[in-house]
């Protein structure tokens, strides 16, 4: 596994088309790449700046923000670190009334949802701002490593726990792992990793990863 590892480069993210929304998804008023340029251009930040703060190519995120790419988790943590906001804000487009309080209630359906061709997002909590934590539920749609693209790494720590289907889990220096309804795994985010479904359903997860967070 460790020797796969090393031969496995990290790729940049796939200029796959946007996928149709699913069935029961509630209608955004703002798509994450417009969200993506708003933000950027109210902070008065380039492209190329971004780009440079985030570990990104120009490319990319010029693709993100015309809506010609779907980023993975790992490139949203890193254009949140890139335009110096929360990573709620890249999900919730209605951030104005974000209460003081620690205490947040998300109804069943009622999160920020994100695609991307390796799974369906559904941010949890984004009205809280400078969260510790950042949960989400998952629909994981990778069907294989290759299929995933690669490694992912970022800062921190995450926990993921099964609440349908089977996914195996790929650790950079661990043996592949199948995880059932029930299980979960807690792991160490600069540690490569990646997560399929196994079987005939998109298995679905509760996903939980401490923020990053970098002076800029």
């Amino acid at each position: 596994m460790v020797a796969n590892a090393r031969n496995m480069a990290r790729k940049q993210p796939r200029a796959t088309p946007l996928p149709e929304p699913a069935a029961g998804f509630r209608e955004e008023s703002e798509k994450l790449g417009a969200r993506l340029k708003r933000i950027r251009q109210q902070k008065e930040i380039t492209m190329q700046k971004v780009a440079e703060r985030a570990g990104i190519a120009r490319s990319t995120i010029s693709k993100i923000e015309n809506d010609q790419l779907s980023p993975t988790f790992d490139v949203l943590q890193r254009l949140a670190v890139g335009l110096d906001v929360d990573l709620a804000e890249l999900f919730s487009s209605d951030m104005a009334n974000a209460p003081a309080g620690r205490r947040s209630i998300t109804k069943a359906g009622a999160g920020d949802f994100v695609e991307t061709k390796e799974y369906v997002y559904e941010a949890l909590a984004t009205e809280l701002r400078s969260k510790k934590l950042f949960p989400l539920k998952a629909t994981i749609r990778a069907r294989s490593l290759e299929e995933f693209g690669g490694w992912v790494k970022h800062e921190g720590e995450e926990f993921l726990i099964v609440l349908s289907g089977e996914v195996r889990i790929y650790t950079e220096y661990y043996e592949p792992a199948i995880l059932k309804p029930g299980d979960s795994v807690y792991l160490d985010s600069q540690m490569g990793h990646a997560c399929v479904s196994v079987g005939p359903e998109d298995a679905q997860v509760v996903w939980v990863c401490t923020q990053i967070v970098l002076d800029i």
